[in-house]
């Protein structure tokens, strides 16, 4: 697992999330005048988690005007009651950042802990099948939703449209050749990418075998499909890369993989539950 994942989100972007919460002042702190007051927090793990947003967390925290001290770091395995970050200075600083970073930890690790989950059961079964998560993060979110996949264990099926060839049925729909057309001239006007094309079933992943596709996603297949798909192709002269993908989730990647996909692609770590950070505010006493 990647455990050297750094701050993804620029001072810009940051102090943007902060004037979206305090974009005039905070009237709570202010109206009861201890703004100049001085303390501070701690961030715990209430329960098991795959860290991540820590780095972004301490950051946001630092431009809110305090100072923090991180004990943790993207992609670690915090067990209940592990010290992720400490921060001080006036309350209205702490107050200032407190609930943004909260968010941003609790949320990212969420979705770490979710891939995570995935990729640890895949190997406890002794199995090295890679773990790929789409772009289906909450619009606005590519960053640290990208970077909460990789502390996971996972890498990105594709980041957007612009970069990878992947043929829907829905684009199928506007092509006026054959599938064997289609691939040879993709490989002709994009020589360095591959073909990638999404199939229902098992005669969709045939013909577009036999028309040259570089990787096949497999759309929903059960396992049993997948297993049946793969030793259908197993003796094919171009064997594509076989996709498991549509439904893919800690219950069922092991049987997945067992099946013969040679990938998982999935959307469920970005649905995972937010991680539980306990903050704890402590007051400095003054004589």
């Amino acid at each position: 697992m990647n455990t050297h994942l750094p701050c993804v989100l620029s001072d810009a972007q940051l102090q943007a999330l902060l004037h979206e919460d305090v974009p005039y002042g905070d009237l709570t702190t202010e109206a009861l005048g201890i703004g100049a007051a001085t303390g501070q927090f701690t961030f715990t793990a209430r329960a098991a988690m795959t860290v991540c947003g820590i780095e972004e967390a301490a950051r946001l925290l630092a431009l809110a005007g305090l100072s923090v001290m991180l004990h943790s770091h993207s992609g670690m395995a915090a067990a209940p009651g592990t010290l992720l970050l400490q921060a001080s200075g006036t309350a209205a600083s702490l107050h200032r950042g407190w609930k943004m970073a909260q968010i941003m930890v609790e949320t990212t690790s969420g979705i770490a802990s979710a891939m995570n989950a995935i990729t640890n059961e895949i190997s406890k079964a002794g199995l090295a099948t890679p773990v790929a998560c789409t772009r289906k993060n909450l619009p606005g979110t590519k960053a640290m939703a990208c970077k909460a996949i990789r502390a996971g264990g996972g890498s990105m099926h594709r980041l957007g449209l612009s970069e990878t060839i992947l043929i829907f049925p829905e684009h199928q729909l506007f092509l006026h050749e054959t599938p064997a057309q289609t691939v040879a001239r993709l490989k002709t006007a994009l020589p360095e990418k591959k073909v990638v094309v999404e199939v229902k079933n098992l005669a969709a992943a045939q013909t577009w075998a036999d028309a040259g596709a570089d990787v096949l996603q497999l759309e929903k297949f059960t396992p049993e499909a997948l297993a049946d798909c793969a030793q259908q192709l197993a003796k094919h002269p171009h064997r594509p890369t076989l996709a498991a993908a549509g439904g893919v989730n800690a219950q069922n990647a092991v049987a997945y993989a067992q099946a013969g996909a040679d990938m998982l692609v999935t959307s469920s770590p970005y649905y995972g539950k937010p991680a539980d950070v306990q903050v704890t505010f402590s007051a400095d006493k003054h004589a």
